[in-house]
Formats: structure tokens, C-alpha cells, sequence
């Protein structure tokens, strides 16, 4: 099946952003993704959720996501409308509970060439990321399929749903 481009706006993050920095322990009083939302990357940056826009793209540099195992960060993330995340490497328990809820990600060990405000384009069918600020282009290895069929329904839940039903 042929996958759409994601297209958006980069914000930067550094190095080990943990869960507490996507996702406030505090904020964990519910389970709400539109109240998530609304508090997503606070602490990392408080103007964050009022500056980015439906379909921008975090990039970061390594780790991020390590911390608490907790689901609540790539539900927060893809609930206040990041389209992607590209990092050079992610905590590993972060890295499936991304795929599980839908949100996809990318390990690009160049992603400290790749300025905040910058326009990229994600080609998940080839693996590559197009910088169109800077017009160079970096590959990345391509999710596979089976990660790639999560992402496509919106995460492991709705896939389950889906296989159930026969779709």
C-alpha cells in the first residue's frame, strides 16, 4: 500500500528528553488525550502546544523518550497533532508504545543536521526525509511492514479491532 508523505515544520528538542518532559507526572490524572494535549512538552518547552501546528514534526537528538514506560507520551504527542518524531536513536520502551498508539517515528542519525523551523517531507515508502528549507535529503531505514500496518491503524488497539473483524 502506498503511504503518504508526512510534510511539517521541525521543533528541536536535545538530547534524553524523557517522558516526564513529553508528558507531566502531574497531568496523569487522566487518560483524556485532548487534555494531554494541552500539556504536552511543557516542561521542555512551555509555549510549545501554542506555537506548533497539526502535522509539525518533532526532531530530536538521542534517546528520546527514556524514562518511565508510560503510554501516555506518544498518546499526548499524537493527540496535540505531531505528525512524526526523528531522532538518532529512542528509548526502547518509548519506541513501541509509539508504534502501538499510532505515532510514527524514525531513527536518523543525522537529525542534529535539521534546524527548528525548518520544512521537511518524510517519505515512509522510500525512507527518506527531505529538508526543503535546506534541500538535502537523508535516508533512513524504512519501518517495517508489520510496524508500518499499526501506524496505518492509528495503533495496536484498532489493529486488533480490524483483524478481528476481518479487514
Amino acid at each position: 500500500m502506498q503511504k503518504a508523505n508526512i510534510n511539517g515544520k521541525v521543533w528541536r528538542f536535545g538530547k534524553d528528553i524523557d517522558t516526564d518532559l513529553i508528558i507531566a507526572a502531574r497531568y496523569l490524572n487522566t487518560s483524556v488525550p485532548e487534555e494531554l494535549a494541552k500539556h504536552v512538552m511543557e516542561d521542555a518547552d512551555p509555549e510549545f502546544v501554542n506555537k506548533m501546528s497539526r502535522g509539525d514534526v518533532i526532531v530530536a537528538e538521542d534517546n528520546f523518550g527514556c524514562g518511565s514506560s508510560r503510554e501516555h507520551a506518544p498518546i499526548a504527542l499524537k493527540a496535540a497533532g505531531v505528525a512524526a518524531i526523528i531522532a538518532p536513536t529512542f528509548a526502547r520502551i518509548f519506541y513501541r508504545n509509539a508504534f502501538n498508539m499510532g505515532l510514527p517515528i524514525f531513527e536518523l542519525k543525522e537529525s542534529h543536521e535539521i534546524a527548528e523551523g525548518n520544512e521537511i517531507s518524510i517519505d515512509m515508502n522510500n525512507g527518506t526525509v527531505t529538508n526543503k528549507t535546506s534541500g538535502k535529503t537523508y535516508s533512513f531505514t524504512p519501518i517495517p511492514a508489520f510496524m508500518q500496518e499499526l501506524i496505518d491503524a492509528g495503533g495496536l488497539m484498532n489493529f486488533a479491532q480490524n483483524e478481528i473483524k476481518g479487514k
